[in-house]
C-alpha cells in the first residue's frame, strides 16, 4: 500500500478520494492538507484534515509518506511551486492533478514536447497507428483505382470535351484538414460561366445554411446530369486523396465562403481529413435539407471513427452512387 497525502479538500479532491475508496487498492489515504488552517481537524469523505500548507514539511516528517498528491484550484498553482521542489528535495513521489478544466467533447491527453510536460484537449482522432493505417490505405486503393479505371476516365474525359464548351476537368479551392486549402478536382458537368451565374440561383437554394444545392439547376449540361447521378463527376478526386489533400472517407470539402459562414460548431467538421464519401452521402444527400443536420452527420462520423466505420460507409455507398440516391 502506498501511504498517500492529499494536498487540497475541494470538489475534485473528494471526487478523487471517492475513487480511491472504491476502485484503488494500491493507495491509503494517511490525510489531507488545505490551505486554510481553519479546515484542520476536519473531516473530508471519511478523511481528517491533518494540516495546513505551511505545515506539509513537519507532516512528512511525522508520518510515513510514499506519495503526495496535488489535487488544487488552478488559483493555487503559484503557492505550491516551492512545495512540491521540497517534496522532490525528500525524495517524495509528487504528482499533480491537472483536470483543471472540464472540457465537454475534447478528450484530455498527456504528452511531453522536448522537456515541456503538455495537457492536450483533442476533439478528433489522434491514435497515430490506426491514422497511419488509414493513410496507406487511403494511397493505395485510390491508386489502384486509378489505374483500373483509367480507360473509364478517358472515355468520360472525350464526352465532356465535345458535348459542352470548356475545360474537361473543374477546379474549385476548398478547405481540407483544419483549413488547409486545396484545389479539388472533378469532371465539369455545368457549363462554363457556371460560377459567375451562382449569384442569380442563390434565392433558389434549397439547403438551409450556407450550402448551396438546387434540384434541376439549370447551369448543368445534359451530360454532366448523368454523371453527378452515378457520381461519375467526383471520380478525379481519386487523385486528391493520393496527394494527401483527401481521404476516401471523410466529411465532404467546402469551399471557403461557406466556411466564412459557418458557426463556431460546424468548424469541428474540419478536423478530419475530407472525404470522397461520408455519413451524409450515405444517409440520404441532397435529401437533408437542413445544413445543420448534415453538420451532425459528419461531427458524429468524426466522433465515432474506426476502420469499420470507414469500411461500412464504403459498403453503404456502392448502392447509394449506382442508385443515384439524392443525387442533384
Amino acid at each position: 500500500m502506498k501511504n498517500t497525502l492529499i494536498i487540497g479538500t475541494g470538489k475534485r479532491s473528494q471526487r478523487f478520494i471517492d475513487m480511491v475508496n472504491h476502485a484503488d487498492r494500491e493507495r491509503n489515504i494517511i490525510g489531507l492538507v488545505d490551505e486554510d488552517v481553519t479546515m484542520i481537524g476536519e473531516h473530508v469523505k471519511g478523511h481528517r484534515v491533518i494540516g495546513a500548507l505551511k505545515d506539509l514539511p513537519d507532516i512528512i516528517h511525522s508520518n510515513v509518506v510514499d506519495e503526495v498528491v496535488f489535487i488544487v484550484p488552478r488559483s493555487w498553482l503559484g503557492k505550491i511551486e516551492d512545495v512540491i521542489h521540497s517534496c522532490e528535495t525528500e525524495g517524495l513521489k509528487v504528482t499533480v492533478a491537472v483536470d483543471f478544466y472540464e472540457p465537454k467533447i475534447g478528450r484530455a491527453s498527456q504528452t511531453i514536447v522536448g522537456d515541456f510536460p503538455m495537457l492536450s484537449f483533442e476533439s478528433a482522432p489522434t491514435k497515430k497507428v490506426p491514422l497511419f493505417f488509414k493513410r496507406v490505405i487511403d494511397v493505395f486503393a485510390a491508386g489502384l483505382a486509378l489505374l483500373l479505371i483509367s480507360p473509364v476516365l478517358l472515355g468520360v474525359a472525350l464526352v465532356v470535351k465535345y458535348t459542352s464548351k470548356g475545360p474537361i476537368f473543374f477546379r474549385q479551392q476548398r478547405c481540407g484538414l483544419n483549413g488547409r486549402r486545396f484545389t479539388l478536382y472533378k469532371f465539369r458537368t455545368m457549363v462554363q460561366d457556371a460560377e459567375s451565374r451562382l449569384i442569380d440561383l442563390k434565392k433558389h437554394n434549397e439547403m438551409k445554411g450556407p450550402a448551396f444545392k438546387m434540384e434541376n439547376d439549370p447551369r448543368v449540361t445534359s451530360i454532366g446530369k448523368w454523371l453527378r447521378k452515378l457520381s461519375i463527376d467526383e471520380l478525379p478526386q481519386l487523385w486528391n486523396v493520393v496527394r494527401g489533400e483527401m481521404s476516401l472517407v471523410g466529411p465532404r470539402p467546402p469551399i471557403p465562403a461557406e466556411v466564412n459562414e459557418y458557426d463556431g460548431w460546424h468548424r469541428r467538421r474540419l478536423t478530419m481529413r475530407p472525404g470522397l464519401t461520408c455519413l451524409w452521402q450515405v444517409s440520404g444527400r441532397n435529401k437533408i435539407t437542413d445544413f445543420d443536420q448534415w453538420m451532425k452527420l459528419d461531427l458524429q462520423y468524426i466522433d465515432n471513427w474506426s476502420f469499420w466505420l470507414d469500411i461500412k460507409i464504403i459498403l453503404k455507398t456502392v448502392p447509394v452512387v449506382l442508385f443515384g440516391v439524392g443525387a442533384k
